[in-house]
């Protein structure tokens, strides 16, 4: 809590912060539009689990935005080159984010649901492309010893705007109908293109002259992986980077039909993830940067995985127990302040990672791979819960994660006992 405080005193006079918080805000509204918020529409439409399940393909985008990261790491935006490279590439995205958002809108699960699966993916699409100038936007204008607060004020923003286009379009729905919530949705999308308007170019950025494809494909994507596979235990890292976020994956594509099952309505739904969920995310945020400072980074992502293992198993007592709404806060505030937790360390691990030659590809590919499991395995999640029942499906959600511990235990006993090496390491790769 502590932490999440400190970020909002430091935001008052930073400018920089500001619009790292609007950012935040604008990279976090669009993912519940493809995930949770649509997936409470159909959950109401009656869909399928496993139809429900493979909505959390819609978002692919977000795992494989590192194939045309490159592109945005080395060519002019078209028509918007005159905002320069990061925010050029940023106001194109963002406008086609709200096209997308609109026609979105426009659908419905009952009567076009193709389309609404269509208009969700391209929502993913367009918000992944938004995210890659984002990420390179901050570590780029940020230096290194200020990513953390930079991180901060981006999280504050993004978790807000989680609420808003979670909760808040799903508690809009009732008095205004699911179109035109979401077509409000697609309005406050105009934040994040004003922080673009507002914000300055990053300085010192690296270019280069680049003839032909095959140099472009040389200089714009093989170089930047063969630089980080080239590192010690990079394997292991990206097998880590890819198991972490594994059984929160599977849970989340799950929660809207297993609400609805245990008798929860929409309303009830909007209370449970709307500002105790919020706030507790800030709060496990703030705890999670004090477990870094107090246990190193390498430590800290071993301790928070743990609890975002764990606490998939308050589910299990949701789903043995008689539901009843403070329940279910209980049980989305205990969850969220997990999250917070892990996503403080995890986000620190994926920063410190990059290169500044090659911020946004290498960014979008560690993110990406972050993905993965909830685009891919997410979205089999119906079929697993169907076939294994609600408490089976999530105490195997609680020990998916738990490969990715021994993998950085194993990182972190090949280094000196008593340090947590893995933490100067990352520092040094990201001064260069």
């Amino acid at each position: 809590m502590a932490g999440g405080l400190a970020t909002i005193g430091r935001l008052i006079g930073d400018r920089k912060l500001v619009l790292m918080f609007a950012f935040g805000f604008a990279s976090g509204l669009p993912w519940p539009l493809s995930g949770l918020t649509i997936r409470q529409w159909m959950a109401e439409a009656h869909a399928p689990l496993v139809v429900i399940g493979a909505t959390g393909s819609l978002g692919l985008a977000y795992s494989l935005k590192f194939v045309w990261a490159p592109l945005l790491d080395r060519l002019p935006p078209g028509w918007f080159r005159q905002l320069g490279r990061r925010r050029g590439w940023l106001l194109l995205a963002q406008l086609l984010l709200a096209a997308s958002t609109m026609a979105l809108a426009m659908t419905s699960p009952y009567t076009h649901p193709a389309a609404l699966l269509v208009c969700g993916a391209a929502v993913g699409f367009f918000s992944a492309s938004q995210d890659i100038s984002i990420d390179a936007w901050r570590i780029e204008s940020f230096s290194a010893e200020r990513q953390p607060l930079a991180l901060g004020a981006y999280v504050w923003g993004y978790r807000i705007a989680i609420l808003v286009g979670g909760a808040g379009v799903i508690a809009m729905a009732t008095p205004l109908g699911w179109h035109a919530a979401l077509l409000l949705a697609a309005l406050i999308e105009l934040v994040g293109i004003g922080a673009t308007l507002l914000a300055n170019e990053p300085d010192g950025q690296i270019t280069r002259a680049i003839t032909g494809v095959k140099a472009f494909l040389r200089t714009s994507f093989f170089v930047p992986m063969q630089e980080f596979l080239s590192r010690p235990d990079a394997v292991a890292i990206l097998s880590f980077v890819v198991l972490f976020k594994l059984g929160e994956a599977m849970a989340s594509v799950m929660l809207q039909p297993f609400y609805r099952s245990l008798g929860f309505d929409r309303a009830q739904v909007a209370v449970a993830s709307g500002p105790a969920s919020l706030a507790a995310l800030i709060i496990g945020f703030g705890a999670g940067s004090l477990a870094i400072r107090k246990l190193g980074l390498g430590r800290a992502l071993i301790a928070t995985g743990l609890v975002q293992a764990f606490v998939m198993l308050v589910y299990l007592a949701l789903a043995v127990a008689r539901p009843r709404l403070v329940m279910l806060v209980g049980v989305a505030f205990v969850e969220s302040f997990a999250e917070g937790l892990a996503d403080a360390a995890f986000l620190t691990f994926l920063s410190a990672l990059c290169t500044k030659e090659f911020t946004a590809t290498q960014y979008a590919l560690l993110s990406s791979l972050a993905t993965i499991p909830l685009r891919t395995l997410g979205a089999l999640s119906g079929y697993l819960a169907g076939v294994l029942g609600w408490r089976a499906f999530f105490a195997v959600c609680a020990g998916s994660g738990l490969p990715a511990m021994v993998i950085m235990i194993g990182l972190l006993r090949r280094r000196a006992p008593g340090l947590d090496p893995l933490a100067g390491r990352l520092q040094q790769d990201a001064q260069g």
